[in-house]
């Protein structure tokens, strides 16, 4: 699995868990929420997208894939199934 971590990250987050929260996601569900806002969730979604894609595991990757959920994606896709799908029709 890719594995970048906070430093790879362009955009400003959120780096606290509430209760139920956890910082270590594992899986990949479709149905659940991701927040945009929130590191830990970003960081763990983009790793596992790059790696179900078998994307290159550089930096550019992540980083615009990164630049795409915060600045494209619009605002009513929340799950990761919708979100990965729209990646998957809009990525080069």
């Amino acid at each position: 699995m890719a594995n970048f971590g906070k430093d790879s990250l362009k955009y400003n987050y959120s780096w606290t868990t509430t209760e139920g929260d956890s910082k270590k996601v594992i899986g990949y569900p479709d149905n659940v929420l991701l927040n945009r806002n929130e590191g830990y969730e970003m960081l763990h979604f983009i790793n596992k997208y790059m790696t179900s894609r078998n994307l290159n595991n550089t930096l550019s990757n992540f980083n615009i894939i990164e630049n795409s959920i915060k600045t494209s994606l619009p605002t009513n896709l929340r799950s990761h199934a919708h979100i990965r799908q729209w990646l998957d029709n809009n990525l080069n």
